[in-house]
């Protein structure tokens, strides 16, 4: 099955619980009759950057961009060449468009508007002839992995059974995200997950205000997270989790008033959720917000309760200690509630129990006082679960 380049990328964009039920039966239905679908090759060595390549010039259109992607081409060599006939990739009159590339009139010109490679295994450093394509609106590499995650992904809505994604991607783009990133003024889906991507993030990404989504997650980058990504208004959904990253979440992300979904998980960072929970205001359209498997330390602050929009509350496996603060009762939408593998001590907060939207409260490994009991029927969350559903 070859899903077309929106079929795939509707999947990865999916982070909000209304949006996800109705994503199953229309997928299977697009993948019939996708646009623009890429042949399924075996890369190794450079390849394009995750890949959908948006609005860059090409047909009349500056030689910049025709180059760029003509250099994406050559570094790809024979893995492209029943699939990119030709040098014009809107392709000529008699010569389709190359496979993967839908292009759009814009005035006088023909540009590029999707780009999308599905590959089996992607070896090698990130092209930098990628960043001269300034139209770029989104960027995405894709496994045929990916494509079997959906189609277990769809089995588990239906189904109602859990599934594990987690060995079904299976990309090795290495080295760092070069500085020129921040070149992609229009850019707005950024996906390079499942990559052996190492490094600090550079700081031009925060140059890329028009991006929605930014998928960094399972890659090996390092240091602080950028404060400059609080420079993204548009931002919703921001996936770092499984990298290296160490020191303390920038509380400037509280300023994101778009940002739905924040899950940096399963790196090394530190601090309090009092350093990064400042103010009334922060994080005003915060849904889920996953801190797990960190270093993280100190109690539950009242200000969890301005987070109004909450659902769910990740923190297993930290080092946070102290008594649950009886606020938590007061977020009105929370519905999942991990605590486990901390150090918090006292009373559950009888509220919680009565709480008329919180399904799972988990609390093993504390050091709660006899009589704390769980609550709801406890699925460990697999952060590609996550990835998919919320």
């Amino acid at each position: 099955m070859v899903l077309g380049v929106k079929d795939h990328l509707q999947i990865n964009t999916i982070c909000e619980l209304e949006d996800c039920y109705g994503v199953t039966k229309e997928v299977l239905a697009k993948t019939t009759r996708g646009t623009a679908a890429v042949e399924l090759y075996s890369y190794v060595g450079e390849v394009p950057k995750e890949g959908i390549i948006d609005n860059a010039m090409i047909n009349d259109a500056p030689d910049e961009g025709v180059k760029a992607l003509n250099e994406i081409k050559a570094s790809l060599g024979w893995r492209v060449v029943y699939a990119w006939v030709g040098d014009d990739p809107c392709g000529d009159g008699d010569l389709p468009p190359w496979s993967g590339v839908t292009c759009t009139q814009q005035g006088d010109y023909r540009v590029v508007t999707e780009l999308e490679v599905y590959a089996v295994s992607i070896v090698g450093p990130f092209p930098t002839a990628v960043t001269n394509l300034l139209d770029l609106t989104r960027l995405q590499c894709v496994s045929i992995r990916e494509i079997l995650a959906l189609c277990k992904f769809t089995l588990h809505l239906l189904n109602l059974t859990s599934s594990n994604y987690r060995d079904l991607h299976n990309n090795k783009l290495t080295g760092p995200i070069p500085p020129q990133i921040g070149r992609l003024k229009h850019l707005k889906i950024l996906n390079l997950r499942w990559n052996k991507l190492q490094d600090v993030l550079p700081p031009e990404i925060g140059e890329l205000k028009k991006l929605t989504h930014l998928y960094l997650s399972f890659n090996n980058f390092k240091g602080e997270i950028p404060v400059e990504l609080a420079n993204l208004p548009e931002l919703r959904y921001l996936y770092l989790h499984e990298n290296r990253f160490s020191g303390k979440i920038p509380p400037e992300l509280g300023s994101l008033k778009n940002l739905r979904h924040l899950d940096v998980g399963n790196n090394h960072l530190t601090g309090t959720l009092r350093d990064l929970i400042r103010n009334r205001d922060c994080f005003p359209s915060l849904r889920n917000l996953y801190l797990n498997n960190n270093q993280l330390s100190g109690g539950l602050p009242d200000q969890l309760a301005n987070l109004t929009n909450l659902e769910i509350l990740y923190l297993s496996y930290n080092k946070m200690t102290g008594p649950l603060t009886p606020k938590l009762v007061d977020i009105p939408r929370l519905t999942y509630l991990y605590l486990d593998h901390n150090a918090f001590t006292g009373r559950i907060p009888v509220g919680l129990y009565k709480h008329p939207f919180l399904k799972e409260l988990y609390i093993e490994g504390n050091q709660f006082k006899p009589g704390a009991k769980p609550k709801g029927a406890h699925k460990v969350l697999e952060v590609t679960d996550t990835e998919f559903v919320f």
